[in-house]
């Protein structure tokens, strides 16, 4: 079962707002950090573990970035 990508929306100050959109990239230290948006052109950032970036990569929630 594909699990949504969810993140804070610094704009509206609201928690586990669904991603739409994700591409995951990873950082230069080697993390993941998944990026897209809310749907109403609210850009949002989220920092992800490897388990649940790759997860998601492969469940097609988000696209790989790298």
């Amino acid at each position: 079962m594909a699990e949504k990508l969810t993140a804070y929306c610094m704009k509206t100050k609201e928690k586990n707002v669904p991603m739409q959109d994700a591409v995951i990239t990873k950082t230069s230290r080697g993390g993941y950090m998944a990026q897209g948006h809310d749907g109403k052109g609210n850009k949002m950032t989220t920092m992800l573990g490897e388990a649940k970036a790759l997860q998601a990569i492969k469940d097609g929630v988000a696209k790989k970035g790298w």
